[in-house]
C-alpha cells in the first residue's frame, strides 16, 4: 500500500471513530421508536411536548454531526484523490458523495429543528 493512500485511509478511520464515539449530550433526550410513537399520539402536558421537542433537537444534532463528518471526509478525499471520482462518481469515498450527503443531512437537521420548535410551541400552549 502506498504511504499516501495509507495516510488517507488512516485519517478517514480517525474521523469516523471520533464521530462515532464523540458524545453530543443529546443522546439521552432521544426517544426509542416505540416511545416516540406512543408519546406523539398521546401527548397532552407541557412535559410531554417538551420531551418531544428535546427528541427532535437530539435528532437534529445527530444529523448535524453526520453532515460535519461527511464535510471532513470530502476535504480528505479532495486532498488525496483516489481516482474514484472519475471512475465511479457519487460512489462512497468520493468528494461528490460526501458533499451531497452532508447537504442532505443539513436539510434533515433543519426539518427536525422545525419539528422541535413546533413541539416547544405546543408545550407553551399546553401550559396556559
Amino acid at each position: 500500500m502506498k504511504p499516501r493512500r495509507f495516510a488517507t485511509k488512516t485519517l478517514v478511520a480517525l474521523i469516523l471513530s471520533l464521530a462515532l464515539f464523540a458524545g453530543n449530550g443529546f443522546a439521552a433526550d432521544k426517544l426509542a421508536s416505540t416511545a416516540l410513537r406512543k408519546l406523539a399520539t398521546s401527548a397532552k402536558t407541557p412535559a410531554d411536548y417538551t420531551k418531544l421537542a428535546k427528541h427532535y433537537e437530539a435528532v437534529a444534532a445527530e444529523h448535524e454531526a453526520e453532515a460535519k463528518e461527511h464535510e471532513a471526509l470530502a476535504e480528505v478525499y479532495a486532498k488525496a484523490p483516489t481516482g474514484k471520482d472519475q471512475k465511479h462518481p457519487m460512489s462512497a469515498q468520493t468528494v461528490g458523495h460526501c458533499k451531497t450527503y452532508a447537504e442532505h443531512c443539513r436539510k434533515l437537521a433543519q426539518q427536525a429543528r422545525a419539528m422541535a420548535a413546533d413541539y416547544a410551541g405546543m408545550a407553551k400552549q399546553a401550559g396556559h
